[in-house]
């Protein structure tokens, strides 16, 4: 699924419930001020309910999310769209009205508005929302975020979603090739998926032939591309995978990891904020340690730059202080071992996780900087450039990238500064254990998860545990 336009979707959905409620809010208290005949025993204060919304967004927000208002399939369904607005409104004012009265605090200064906003907020936020969909019928038409379909399977359930994608085109998906069916009037059919993904390169892959489940979904993930299925009756489904009911056939979409939407996005705010805090309070540390490097060996490069993949296989240029002899730069360990006559230490550097106690291609000072984590400074400006993020799995060498099982699902989010492998003791865990630690974060991310990773290793580095 292409996750810009989802998020473009919701982000514009966020924006027309916000306006909606505080336009309602105005639109209550106005009524109430202005329109109502009846006599109040004091003037409502416009004050008081600038506050008021102002303290209720987030909680509104909060219950539209938690009521699956910002899901597609609640979007595209309006009379489930339409009980769940007038619930979430009904639900936030019952829990204000209710704080108000078991703790004695004024929430609303005129309790009538309450009322009144429910229902002007029931109409408006339906109004927003039937504005969102029309612009994104109009975004579709004209082509932006149109997902290219490739259904896979020779059964009625490639007819029927083919024909539904068709006549519903809110979905943004276009039906462009079925392999080993046939789907309807003007979609291509090919008898072989090879030649499908070459011809056609889709974006979206669905499954509705289970039995060639591996192939498809090994490619998928591979080439970075959403992969879909219509499950049989036995298949079970993870917290991994999300499921959308279409055309009456329950769609699971098999996901990498649970980072993207608005997940990325406050992920990104933090790499940006923290790593730009970071930067500015360790840049006199970052000087100090240049001037000693460039003093201790003048003709010394103080800085070890090195080709990495990150997020979808993108290349970038890492950056850390020099920690290696100058001739080992650039070198693989394997290749480092074998040019100084010591191919033994190949198989002892991998067993030991990727570390060795004295390595002979560390220099003395590189040593300390190692053992310190100050080597790993510089890698803050490629934080906030967005090469890497702050916690994530190990960034890898193209070299060394056939060396990982599950390489695709590492690489279906940025590397880290950081990350579960190092905090878990990473001088105790094999190269295969940190991996598989590295499989685990990308499956199971959460904010939460940074937080306490950046906790962990902030006492690390304080107290010198685990460092290389």
């Amino acid at each position: 699924m292409k996750r810009d336009f989802l998020f473009t979707s919701k982000a514009l959905l966020l924006l027309a419930d916000v306006s909606m409620v505080v336009l309602s809010f105005a639109l209550a208290y106005y009524y109430r001020t202005h329109l109502d005949t009846r006599v109040y025993y004091f003037v409502p204060q416009i004050r008081n309910f600038v506050v008021l919304i102002v303290a209720l967004l987030p909680l509104w927000l909060m219950v539209n999310a938690l009521s699956g208002l910002y899901n597609r399939e609640i979007f595209l369904s309006r009379p489930k769209e339409y009980m769940r607005v007038l619930l979430t409104s009904v639900i936030s004012v019952m829990a204000l009205i209710s704080y108000e009265f078991f703790t004695g605090e004024d929430v609303f200064p005129v309790r009538i508005i309450a009322v009144y906003f429910v229902v002007i907020n029931f109409i408006l936020m339906i109004l927003g929302r039937e504005i969102v969909k029309l612009i994104n019928s109009v975004l579709i038409l004209r082509g932006f975020g149109r997902q290219k379909v490739l259904i896979v399977g020779d059964n009625d359930k490639t007819v029927e979603l083919a024909e539904y994608f068709g006549k519903n085109i809110n979905y943004g998906y276009d039906v462009v090739g079925v392999v080993a069916g046939y789907g309807g009037k003007g979609v291509e059919t090919f008898k072989n998926f090879k030649t499908a993904v070459e011809s056609v390169r889709p974006a979206i892959i669905i499954q509705t032939d289970i039995t060639r489940s591996q192939e498809v979904y090994h490619y998928a993930l591979s080439n970075h591309l959403t992969y879909m299925f219509v499950p049989q009756q036995d298949r079970m489904v993870s917290k991994m995978n999300s499921v959308e009911i279409i055309a009456g056939l329950p769609i699971i979409e098999i996901q990498a990891t649970q980072l993207f939407g608005v997940g990325r996005v406050w992920k990104r705010l933090m790499d940006i904020v923290v790593g730009s805090v970071a930067l500015l309070l360790l840049s006199p540390i970052m000087l100090l340690v240049a001037i000693i490097m460039k003093l201790s060996a003048p003709r010394e490069a103080v800085f070890f730059r090195q080709t990495r993949l990150t997020r979808f296989n993108r290349e970038f240029r890492i950056y850390k202080f020099r920690s290696q002899k100058s001739k080992y730069n650039g070198t693989t360990p394997e290749e480092a071992f074998t040019m100084m006559g010591r191919p033994e230490l190949i198989k002892q550097y991998r067993d030991n996780g990727d570390q060795l106690d004295n390595d002979p291609r560390i220099t003395r000072l590189g040593r300390f900087l190692r053992a310190t984590s100050l080597d790993e400074l510089p890698q803050l400006l490629n934080v906030v450039k967005g090469d890497i993020s702050l916690v994530g799995p190990r960034a890898l060498i193209p070299q060394e990238i056939n060396q990982y099982k599950r390489k695709d699902t590492i690489l279906a989010v940025k590397s880290g500064l950081t990350g579960l492998a190092q905090v878990s003791g990473r001088r105790d865990i094999s190269f295969e254990e940190r991996r598989q630690l590295d499989v685990y974060y990308v499956q199971n991310w959460s904010l939460w998860l940074d937080i306490r990773i950046l906790v962990k290793t902030f006492g690390m580095v304080l107290f010198q545990r685990g460092a290389r």
